[in-house]
């Protein structure tokens, strides 16, 4: 694609309305999207994980893999790790791995849905015993936090039940708080919880963490490094998502997302797919938002079962970045005026205008001068590093069931 000519006219139309484009190159340049070690990994649905040749095989391979996708983007520095999935033993070398590869170790996720103690709960498991082995891998999440310089724990539980009856749903509420306050005290300087809900699966009757006014009313009662964190997917069908990202922006409570599509429930495709306009909603309240959203964490999570690992990875990021690159080109002084005239159709335009605008020439501009190739997925189909590590990984087992979360 000539994108240089396409560029100079779209930077021209975009000056004429008013639009700083060098800032607008800017932002782009400094934006970050957080890639999810699991996705690199052999994982699917809970019925079928379909093994990929090259799929990564260990930590250091999916910090590999995190790092090419960072070369082609510029924009995915940092890789968050799931325990205990990633653990090692010497987590000083695999910082230090991961520094010597161009990425940092992101946001770290505990594991407390996948042991057979956990079959009725970790955190509001009726038996104490259960829930101090629960709260004791959250601690040594945060120790790990610690060690890997990770300012993010991203917390994310199956905890529920399926039948009437079963548990006490207050009893589980106050177990779920005493829980997460024992953990809270054990967050390194600066660190941050991000507490994610997701309002049904794998329990069917409840679920303890069940939408976002649950994990905003248990982040309150946290204290300030608490918030919210939330998944694209976690939502019943029609939810406003972007409603919620703007009530808890202004709240100062929004952490981050878990960034997803999703068609019927929490399916795990790729971003920005079966729902772009939604995506580049929650974008517009994000950029409106200002400095409001500047410390928000922006994180892939899916589960790329039918999908090359790593050209999905890739498209879930340009994804992410169109998006945003749209949403950067509103123009919130000429919106304010339509929506304080009530000019509902004029402002809706307003949006739509630069929803509809071909960002593409803008983002190969931006790529060019951070010395990165204009269209990345064209220089990875072009590249050889998929066949190469599908010959050096050749295809691992795939047995039992990917990331549900």
């Amino acid at each position: 694609m000539d994108y240089q000519a396409d560029y100079d006219r779209l930077a021209e139309r975009l000056t004429q309305a008013g639009v700083d484009v060098e800032q607008v190159k800017d932002k782009l340049k400094r934006q970050h999207i957080e890639t999810p070690s699991w996705g690199y990994g052999n994982s699917g649905t809970r019925f079928k994980v379909f093994s990929w040749p090259g799929a990564a095989r260990n930590v250091h391979e999916k910090l590999d893999d995190a790092a090419y996708m960072h070369k082609l983007t510029g924009v995915a520095p940092t890789v968050a790790l799931h325990i205990p999935w990633d653990k090692t033993d010497d987590w000083d070398a695999l910082k230090q791995y991961a520094a010597d590869q161009g990425v940092g170790i992101g946001a770290i996720n505990p594991n407390v849905f996948q042991d057979d103690q956990y079959k009725l709960g970790s955190i509001t498991h009726p038996s104490p015993s259960v829930r101090e082995e629960a709260v004791a891998h959250m601690v040594e999440c945060c120790e790990i936090m610690g060690k890997t310089g990770s300012k993010l724990l991203s917390l994310w539980f199956a905890d529920g039940t399926n039948y009437a009856g079963q548990d006490s749903i207050r009893g589980r509420k106050q177990r779920m708080e005493e829980a997460l306050a024992e953990t809270y005290k054990h967050l390194p300087d600066g660190g941050r919880m991000l507490i994610e809900y997701k309002f049904f699966e794998p329990a069917f009757y409840h679920t303890d963490l069940a939408d976002w006014g649950m994990a905003f009313a248990t982040a309150l009662k946290l204290g300030p490094q608490a918030e919210v964190l939330v998944d694209t997917g976690h939502h019943a069908q029609g939810t406003n998502i972007a409603h919620i990202v703007a009530f808890l922006l202004d709240e100062g409570r929004l952490g981050g997302f878990h960034f997803n599509a999703r068609k019927y429930a929490d399916d795990d495709l790729i971003v920005g797919t079966n729902n772009p306009f939604e995506l580049f909603e929650i974008f517009t309240e994000l950029v409106s938002a200002g400095d409001k959203a500047k410390d928000v964490a922006y994180m892939i999570d899916q589960s790329h079962n039918i999908e090359p690992k790593l050209e999905a990875m890739l498209v879930s990021i340009l994804n992410c970045q169109t998006a945003y690159a749209k949403a950067l080109i509103v123009d919130y002084n000429e919106l304010a005026d339509r929506q304080m005239m009530g000019d509902v159709l004029g402002a809706h335009r307003i949006l739509v205008d630069a929803y509809e605008t071909d960002v593409r020439p803008l983002l190969a501009q931006v790529r060019a001068e951070m010395g990165r190739d204009a269209d990345p997925l064209a220089t990875y189909r072009a590249d050889d590093y998929a066949s190469r590590v599908a010959k050096e990984r050749g295809v691992a087992d795939a047995s039992g069931s990917g990331y549900p979360g």
